[in-house]
C-alpha cells in the first residue's frame, strides 16, 4: 500500500522548490553540517590494496574504458603551445614509457644517477602500490587544425560537441587538444600520474582544465554494486558492463569501420562537468525526488518495479491515465528504447570544488564521462533529448564540456605517438 501510494503520488504534477527564503535562516547551518558530511565521504579510507593490483597499460584496449570503475580519478585537458609536431611526438614518446613504468608501481626515470639535478619523479607515489591505476589519452578535434599538418588523420566522427538547450559552459573548464585521464584506487596514485606526465609536458604544452573526481557513479563491472550520486539516487543501473563484450563491441569499440587505422580498437570520449544545485534538491520532497528520477530512491527500483534491475514499464499507467513513470523522468528519456537502441558505458564521478564564492552553495555535482563508437548517433542525439525535456534539468548545470578521440590499445614496443606518425 505504501509503495502504491508513493507511486501515485510520483505522477502528480512536479511542485517544484527554487531557493526558498528559509534558505537565509538555515543557510550557515545546512553549509556546516553537509560541508562535514561531504568532507568525512571524501575521506573514507579506501579498500587496502596490494602490489599485485597492477593494470597494463599495454593491451588491444586502453585501459580506464572498460575497466572496472576505480574509486579516484583525475583528469587533465591540455593546450599544445608549439608549432613542433615533432615536440608533440616525442612528449607522446615519452608520455608512453612513463605511463607504463606508474601503472605497474615503479618510478618514473633514473632518480638518482644525477644527485644536482631534479629527480625525474616527484616521488609521492614511493611505497605506493599500483592501486589499479589505468592511465587514457585521447586527442580533441583542435589537435587536427592547421598547426601540425595532422588534418588528414582526423577521424570524421570526432565532431565538435553542440550546444545544447540550457548549456552555460565555462571555455576555461571546457574542450582541449589532449586529455588524461588518470583513474585509481588512491588519490595520490592518481594526482602523481598526472603530475608526471604534466611535468614531461612542460614546454610543449600547457594545462587548461583539471578536474578530481570522487565516488565513482556509474558501474563498469558486473561485480560492481550500482554507487549513488549527490542526489542520493543509484546512477547507472543500466550502464554496459565491461564483460558484455557483445555489448562493448556494438557501442563502445570503434571496429573495421574506423576511417582512422589509429582508432580501430579505440573509442571516442565525451566528458561535461554538471554543477548540481544540492541546496535546492536537498529541500524538495521524496516524492518529487522519485519523480525526477523515474526511480525509487532507496531500492533503485523503477517506479513501476520492485527490485533496482526490473525493466522499467514505459508504458505503464494508472488508475487515473496518468503514466507511472512521468513524462520527463530521467529514466524515460534516457531509456535506448527512446533513442533507437543507442547505449553508452558510463563512468563518471562526483566532485566537490568548494563553495561558490557569490552564494555560499556547494560547488559540486557530477563529472560525466562516457565512451562510445558514434558520438552523434549516441552521446549527442540521447542529450539533445535530455537538454530540452528532462525534469533534472531544474536542479543541474552543465558548466565544461569536451570531447576526445581514445585510440586503440598499445602494444609491446609501440608509443601514443605513433598513432599520429
Amino acid at each position: 500500500m505504501a509503495r502504491q501510494q508513493r507511486t501515485d503520488a510520483a505522477r502528480a504534477t512536479f511542485s517544484r522548490r527554487r531557493l526558498l527564503g528559509a534558505a537565509g535562516v538555515i543557510g550557515a547551518a545546512g553549509l556546516t553540517g553537509g560541508g562535514f558530511a561531504l568532507g568525512s565521504a571524501i575521506a573514507t579510507p579506501q579498500k587496502e590494496t596490494t602490489a599485485g593490483d597492477e593494470t597494463p597499460l599495454y593491451g588491444e584496449h586502453q585501459a580506464g574504458i572498460a575497466t572496472p570503475t576505480q574509486d579516484r580519478m583525475v583528469f587533465a585537458a591540455f593546450d599544445v603551445t608549439t608549432g613542433d609536431v615533432g615536440a608533440v611526438k616525442s612528449m607522446l614518446a615519452a608520455w608512453t614509457v612513463a605511463a607504463a613504468a606508474m601503472c605497474a608501481g615503479k618510478q618514473v626515470g633514473d632518480n638518482e644517477k644525477h644527485p644536482l639535478s631534479p629527480p625525474d619523479d616527484t616521488g609521492e607515489a614511493v611505497g605506493l602500490p599500483p592501486s589499479q591505476l589505468t592511465i587514457t589519452i585521447g586527442f580533441g578535434p583542435s589537435l587536427f587544425d592547421e598547426r601540425f599538418g595532422l588534418a588528414g588523420r582526423k577521424p570524421a566522427k570526432l565532431v565538435q560537441l553542440p550546444h545544447f538547450a540550457a548549456d552555460q559552459l565555462d571555455p576555461r573548464k571546457s574542450d582541449g587538444d589532449i586529455c588524461i585521464q588518470a583513474c585509481a584506487n588512491d588519490p595520490q596514485v592518481a594526482f602523481h600520474a598526472v603530475r608526471n606526465l604534466t611535468r614531461l609536458g612542460r614546454g610543449t604544452l600547457a594545462t587548461r582544465w583539471m578536474q578530481l573526481g570522487f565516488g565513482k557513479t556509474s558501474a563498469t563491472s558486473r561485480a560492481q554494486a550500482t554507487p549513488r550520486n549527490l542526489f542520493g539516487f543509484k546512477d547507472g543501473t543500466n550502464n554496459i558492463k565491461g564483460e558484455d563484450t557483445a555489448a562493448m563491441d556494438q557501442f563502445v569499440w570503434v571496429g573495421d569501420e574506423a576511417d582512422q587505422a589509429w582508432m580501430k580498437g579505440g573509442s571516442y570520449l565525451v566528458t561535461r562537468r554538471i554543477n548540481m544545485h544540492i541546496e535546492t534538491w536537498d529541500r524538495d520532497s521524496l516524492k518529487d525526488q522519485e519523480a525526477v528520477f523515474g526511480r525509487f530512491k532507496l531500492s533503485g527500483a523503477p517506479l513501476t518495479g520492485h527490485e533496482e534491475f526490473d525493466a522499467p514499464d514505459l508504458a505503464a499507467k494508472g488508475d487515473d491515465g496518468a503514466e507511472v513513470i512521468p513524462t520527463g523522468a530521467h529514466i524515460r528519456l534516457a531509456a535506448p528504447s527512446r533513442h533507437g537502441g543507442a547505449r553508452i558505458l558510463r563512468r563518471g564521478y562526483s566532485f566537490s570544488d568548494g563553495a561558490d564564492p557569490t552564494l555560499g552553495d556547494f560547488d559540486a555535482g557530477l563529472f560525466f564521462i562516457a565512451y562510445q563508437k558514434d558520438p552523434a548517433s549516441q552521446f549527442i542525439a540521447i542529450q539533445k533529448d535530455l537538454a530540452a525535456n528532462d525534469a533534472l534539468n531544474e536542479y543541474i548545470i552543465h558548466t565544461g564540456s569536451a570531447i576526445f578521440a581514445c585510440p586503440g590499445g598499445l602494444q609491446q614496443g609501440e608509443t601514443w605517438a605513433d598513432k599520429l606518425a
